[in-house]
């Protein structure tokens, strides 16, 4: 019997509760996140690949696989694949008005995703958070979040994996009376904070909560800061990274943020 990945999970809610917006939300950030395989036409070369398209008459579509076994059983013999997070290729699609067939045929979470939804995913992962200042006054324990975004916050960050030491979750009010909730990382990465920040906010988007919002900040853990963020807040460990199979990945075409892979 095949193993249930994340995104056979995540389809099968989907499924399950076809007026759950939530759920079908949840779907979409699992597939941009998971590490998907794509079907090319040839071997990449360099940054340049070359996906094999089909047109369907009202739309074309690309065929990913969430597991590279999946991909070989669907072709029936080795064939050329570039390994992208599934925002890669919804970027680089949306700019072709081409559509996703995920897994098709090969797993419980075969589906065809058109162009349109395609287009709406690569839009709502390019959303920037904004920046603010702001004075914190008092920190609080969290109250009032729903297990929802508590969910989609733990399964946001255990991608992350070597951005940052912890993260906390906290309840804070502001110098001029404003309150909210916060997460605040503790020693993240050099140059980890915007990519951070979007991760935060991708989990409010995507865990379905409306006109919720999050506010992010960064601390050193030899800042007074940092004991009270450990005293009352919940607390997030990140996983620490494989720096051999971090050097492996950049090798990749797609794997290094600053270089995005070309469609020919």
């Amino acid at each position: 019997m095949t193993q249930m990945t994340p995104l056979d999970a995540a389809h099968a809610a989907m499924e399950a509760a076809p007026e759950d917006d939530a759920a079908r939300l949840r779907f979409y950030e699992r597939l941009a996140d998971c590490e998907m395989f794509l079907l090319l036409t040839e071997e990449a070369e360099g940054d340049n690949i070359t996906p094999e398209v089909f047109d369907l008459g009202d739309a074309s579509f690309v065929l990913l696989f969430d597991r590279d076994d999946r991909l070989a059983q669907f072709v029936g013999k080795p064939a050329p694949y570039a390994a992208l997070s599934g925002r890669v290729i919804a970027g680089l699609l949306a700019e072709q008005g081409i559509g996703m067939g995920v897994n098709l045929d090969v797993a419980p979470s075969s589906i065809l995703i058109p162009p349109e939804a395609v287009s709406w995913l690569a839009g709502t992962l390019g959303n920037a958070p904004s920046e603010a200042e702001a004075r914190i006054e008092a920190v609080a324990p969290p109250r009032g979040l729903p297990d929802l975004l508590l969910t989609a916050l733990d399964t946001k960050l255990a991608s992350a994996a070597g951005l940052a030491d912890t993260a906390y979750l906290i309840g804070v009010t502001y110098e001029g009376g404003g309150r909210g909730h916060m997460l605040a990382f503790v020693d993240a990465a050099p140059g980890a904070q915007g990519a951070l920040a979007k991760a935060v906010a991708e989990a409010l988007t995507f865990s379905g909560i409306e006109a919720g919002a999050l506010d992010v900040a960064f601390f050193r853990a030899s800042e007074p800061m940092a004991m009270r963020l450990a005293q009352h807040g919940l607390r997030f460990d990140l996983p620490q990274p494989v720096e051999a199979v971090q050097e492996v990945l950049r090798m990749a075409p797609g794997s290094d943020p600053a270089r995005p892979p070309k469609l020919r």
